[in-house]
């Protein structure tokens, strides 16, 4: 049986990392080379270790007997349940696998020959990714000084190229920094003409940060923004495939053709009953696994360590040498970190585990680090 442990143990991350988009190549690309312990604690892909919420592991079975339909037609109160959780109409959400195919669809729909896509460097290289492929151009704008996204660069860059989308991960994955809200806001302010703002708020559930504030509220003043979302983040249901984006419903007319299909209706049940509890399992996971970063940032700070200001579920840490020394020996010695994210060649991504999880890193990181 090829599991994810068996997978990194037969390719290692080098090999997981050739030039191909997938979401599970990136995940896996962490430089893991030879074989895993068992027992391994993989930090390497932001996931959350405590899975889906007990009601929708309910609600998921209860719908698996079912399963032999399409179902079809339970999607369009699945659309309303999920605009309603975020104050939005049917018409203004797109439902895809994951977050990554809403990015995809964005892409698609609003690059071409000649608009780009404008990023922050580094970020998430989904888009990136499906850009290049497409043949479309891709500008990096560098991140500023506080690690955040330069909003006035961006916009100039755009402008110059008359159009395209200016793409930022807020909180940002590798840095686990945020751009803030007042940033957001001249940015969509200044949007040059034919240019859409495509805002990833995968991880926006973990940070208390006041300074962070989602851009749905554009979305709602029917401003030229695409907001994704996912449920593999706090939710704890990477492996069920559902995300979202926001935007005006013209917006969304020109991404819908590009989405593959609609999800699985056992995640969609999965899905719903968790955003029935939304009002308690948000605020739980957020507290918890926010006790456990900082548990760790303060040993960072006590072993003299430098990391950047964490607002998700991973910190980047720096580790004062090119990463790609430490990663297969921590792997070894059962710790799987994230993947090299150049150019910062000398920090490590380490993704939030449980407590147990996080006291094995700890004990491992500083054994190689030290020696």
């Amino acid at each position: 049986m090829l599991t994810r442990r068996n997978f990194a143990r037969r390719l290692g991350v080098a090999a997981a990392g050739a030039s191909v988009f997938t979401e599970a190549a990136f995940a896996q690309r962490a430089a893991v080379g030879g074989s895993v312990p068992e027992d391994a604690a993989w930090l390497n892909a932001n996931e959350n270790p405590d899975g889906p919420p007990k009601a929708s592991i309910e609600a998921a079975m209860s719908m698996l007997p079912k399963a032999g339909r399409y179902h079809y037609q339970q999607f369009r109160e699945f659309y309303a349940t999920v605009g309603q959780s975020e104050g939005l109409e049917a018409s203004q959400v797109l439902v895809g696998a994951g977050s990554s195919e809403i990015l995809h669809a964005a892409v698609d729909a609003f690059t071409g020959p000649d608009r780009p896509l404008i990023h922050i460097h580094p970020t998430y290289e989904g888009p990136i990714s499906v850009a290049t492929a497409l043949g479309r151009k891709s500008i990096p704008v560098p991140l500023n000084a506080n690690h955040a996204a330069d909003v006035k660069r961006l916009v100039e860059e755009a402008d110059k190229a008359r159009g395209g989308i200016i793409y930022l991960c807020n909180p940002n994955n590798p840095t686990s920094a945020i751009t803030p809200k007042q940033d957001i806001g001249w940015l969509i302010a200044n949007l040059p003409p034919n240019t859409v703002a495509l805002i990833d708020e995968a991880y926006i559930h973990l940070s208390t940060a006041p300074e962070l504030e989602s851009a749905i509220a554009y979305v709602k003043q029917g401003k030229n923004v695409v907001v994704s979302r996912t449920f593999s983040k706090i939710y704890g249901m990477a492996g069920l495939r559902v995300g979202f984006g926001c935007a005006p419903p013209n917006l969304i007319r020109q991404m819908e053709p590009f989405r593959d299909n609609v999800v699985s209706i056992v995640s969609a049940r999965a899905v719903a009953a968790a955003l029935n509890e939304a009002q308690t399992i948000i605020p739980d996971r957020r507290a918890r696994y926010g006790k456990i970063r900082s548990d760790l940032c303060a040993w960072l700070r006590q072993k003299s360590l430098k990391y950047i200001e964490p607002h998700a579920n991973f910190v980047m840490i720096d580790v004062g040498r090119d990463v790609r020394t430490m990663l297969p020996v921590m792997a070894a010695k059962g710790v799987v970190t994230g993947r090299p994210f150049p150019p910062l060649d000398h920090m490590m991504r380490v993704s939030i585990g449980t407590e147990s999880d996080m006291d094995k890193f700890r004990r491992v990181f500083w054994e190689v680090y030290s020696s």
